[in-house]
């Protein structure tokens, strides 16, 4: 029988990496908030990699700690390797990556959200959601309790209608065998929310005792670890190493000769995979004469002898997975923990919300993370952060919290999922920002504190903290700028060790730093009036002198691009009513409801033509 169980203000559906920042952010910023999970035992489960951060996820990570988020501080604590990825090329590229304990980082999580003020954590699988004629969401429980809520922020995952394939067979599931959410999906359907079908997938875990080491690659940390975090009350350590091996050609004929069984193939699997974590059979499919394909074997914690298999995603048979896996150098005895799958799941097209992640024909109904067609631990997390932000804001009655593309690869992300015609799980990469030469890993806290100090997530002490390292870097720069350094025999040696002419006479010391052959650090000997500094203020001083010209073009461009998003558009425009707009275009418009003519211009099947036309009429409408 139905009762009533207790009111919110924000109700959080899902307590994965999205779910998790989601419900922090809402209750640090005062509102009562509940974070609803299938299973309290796998809070902040990592279902795939043991890994946070890589190449623009490291990014993301040092963002959501700017604004006050908890993934970066987990990582530091749990972590057991790091390492910095892209360092031999620019610092726009460079991008932090750890090793973390799986279960180590799952209890860290669900240690936060059980000791946070505002939060309380329940199991318990949501298996209606309707909104009452006072605006309030309804949700009820397998159980039949009826909670209610000012705001909903949905964060499901992969669970939402969730089916795992392994070769011929097929059964409901979410990740890592636990229930799937199916009456929710059902009951989305019911509101008019129209989903689809995606899908992704895992690799094999692999008894560590079984492989044979000897021959393989050895993937050591970096000697100089780098935090994800502002907390320097601890030091992370090293505490393990990482593998590397290869496919072969047998490899590739046991998969080969059993293609037909695979659900990728013989037409089982529906959803649209990740191109950019392609199964092993779809990169032996996609790459025919590619000789080998690298294979990473990560450790899934220090109290576990599960081996992670990086590379070796897989639905065939489970079979064939241990013969293909016993071709492979160091895997010939082999023997399986988890058997890899794919999973197909529900998700929504992220068009259908606005940048505040808040659904536009649902007034307190947000969605976060997998829900919203992306993939990724990192690009989960960072938009759970701005939907718990904004479901506060919304409850407090205060404006939205908006970040743009210009500000941050979240802002990035998010502006790509709620504007582009997503066919496939959105995955966060360096090359879609345009503005990443600007938006570094190593300058998110001076990028982004601020907005996090405002919101209240941030302590004033950590924001001074920020703004001191801003003063010192700033004072550094117009100090090299200003400098002299004269030629000397000592110099000059050094200069020519490195290829790079001598000097005849004194030239300014900014100068000499934007030589690619030398560093900051190496002309310190020459530089009598250096002030001792911190290593991340050196750092930040480097970067910008270097790159001061590219820097300071592509703040050109951010300044034009904002001009086009301060110019606002009407929430209730019918753009069929524009004249000289194409059809596509109206199409679209009225779809996605663009807050800007900035945030229009992006929209697919929007042309330059369309945009000139909307600021034309921008201008009559003012």
């Amino acid at each position: 029988m139905e009762y009533f169980a207790k009111h919110y203000d924000v109700a959080v559906i899902g307590a994965g990496h999205a779910g998790i920042e989601a419900g922090l952010a809402a209750a640090r910023m005062g509102v009562s908030t509940v974070v609803f999970t299938i299973t309290a035992d796998w809070v902040g489960n990592c279902p795939c990699n043991t890994a946070i951060g890589g190449t623009s996820k490291g990014t993301l990570v040092k963002e959501i700690d700017a604004l006050g988020g908890e993934m970066g501080l987990a990582t530091d604590h749990t972590m057991i390797q790091s390492r910095m990825l892209n360092l031999g090329k620019g610092p726009a590229v460079h991008s932090p990556r750890a090793q973390v304990d799986r279960r180590d980082y799952s209890a860290y999580m669900k240690n936060t959200l059980e000791s946070c003020e505002n939060l309380d954590l329940r199991q318990s699988e949501i298996v209606d959601l309707k909104q009452r004629e006072d605006g309030t969401w309804e949700l009820k429980t397998k159980l039949e309790a009826i909670y209610t809520a000012k705001c909903v922020i949905i964060a499901t995952g992969t669970f939402l209608r969730g089916r795992v394939y392994v070769g011929d067979v097929a059964y409901d599931s979410g990740p890592d065998g636990m229930f799937p959410s199916i009456e929710l999906s059902d009951a989305l359907h019911k509101l008019g929310i129209t989903t689809r079908r995606f899908k992704t997938g895992t690799p094999s875990r692999a008894n560590r005792r079984s492989i044979n080491f000897e021959n393989l690659e050895v993937q050591e940390a970096d000697e100089k670890l780098v935090r994800f975090s502002h907390d320097k009350s601890f030091t992370p350590e090293n505490k393990a190493v990482c593998h590397i091996t290869y496919t072969n050609d047998e490899t590739k004929k046991v998969i080969l000769d059993s293609i037909d069984r695979s659900p990728l193939y013989n037409g089982q699997i529906e959803g649209v995979g990740p191109r950019y974590c392609p199964s092993i059979e779809s990169k032996i499919m996609t790459f025919p004469n590619k000789e080998r394909h690298q294979i990473f074997i990560e450790p899934c914690g220090l109290n576990t002898q599960e081996m992670y298999l990086q590379g070796l995603s897989s639905s065939l048979p489970e079979d064939v997975q241990l013969k293909f896996l016993r071709t492979i150098p160091g895997f010939e005895n082999i023997e399986v923990i988890r058997t890899a799958y794919a999973i197909e799941y529900d998700c929504v097209d992220p068009t259908t919300l606005k940048p505040t992640l808040e659904f536009l024909d649902f007034p307190g109904l947000f969605g976060c993370g997998t829900f919203c067609s992306s993939s990724g631990y990192e690009e989960a997390a960072a938009q759970g952060i701005v939907a718990g932000i904004n479901a506060a804001l919304l409850v407090k009655g205060e404006p939205p919290f908006i970040l743009d593309r210009a500000s941050s690869y979240i802002g990035t992300l998010i502006d790509d999922l709620i504007t582009k015609n997503l066919t496939e799980p959105y995955r966060m990469m360096t090359s879609r920002s345009e503005y990443r030469l600007i938006l570094r890993q190593d300058n998110a806290d001076l990028r982004l504190t601020k907005y996090g100090y405002e919101l209240g997530l941030i302590p004033k002490e950590r924001y001074d903290e920020v703004c001191e390292k801003q003063r010192l870097i700033d004072e550094e720069l117009e100090r090299i700028k200003s400098i002299t350094i004269a030629p000397s025999e000592e110099l000059n040696a050094l200069l020519v060790s490195r290829e790079t002419s001598p000097m005849k006479t004194g030239v300014r010391l900014i100068e000499l730093i934007c030589r690619p052959q030398l560093s900051y650090d190496d002309l310190a000997p020459f530089d009598s009036t250096r002030p001792d500094l911190p290593d991340d203020v050196c750092e930040e001083v480097e970067i910008e002198a270097k790159y001061e010209g590219y820097i300071r073009r592509q703040q050109a461009e951010i300044n034009e691009m904002r001009r086009l998003e301060n110019k606002k558009l009407p929430a209730d425009i019918d753009y069929t009513s524009i004249a000289n707009l194409r059809l596509e275009a109206q199409e679209k418009l009225n779809k996605v409801r663009p807050e800007n003519i900035g945030q229009a211009s992006r929209i697919d099947g929007v042309s330059p033509a369309d945009i000139s036309v909307l600021l034309v009429y921008f201008r009559n409408y003012n």
